[in-house]
């Protein structure tokens, strides 16, 4: 039986400073909306990754 992989932080991903995604950008303009927040154009994966989990705390979205 294999162990399932621990989630990384996204501060440890080898790829965490490029910048976000497409499917990131789109999904954070979502929850800033929601939330009625702003949020900068020039977010790497990381930054986005835990700005996604603190708006999907705040809006009530996700786990």
């Amino acid at each position: 039986m294999t162990e399932p992989n621990p989630e990384k932080a996204p501060e440890e991903w080898t790829t965490g400073d490029e910048p976000m995604t497409g499917p990131q950008q789109s999904y954070l303009h979502t929850l800033a909306q929601e939330a009625g927040e702003q949020i900068p154009d020039e977010l790497t994966k990381a930054e986005a990754s835990k700005l996604i989990d603190e708006l999907q705390q705040r809006t009530g979205r996700g786990a």
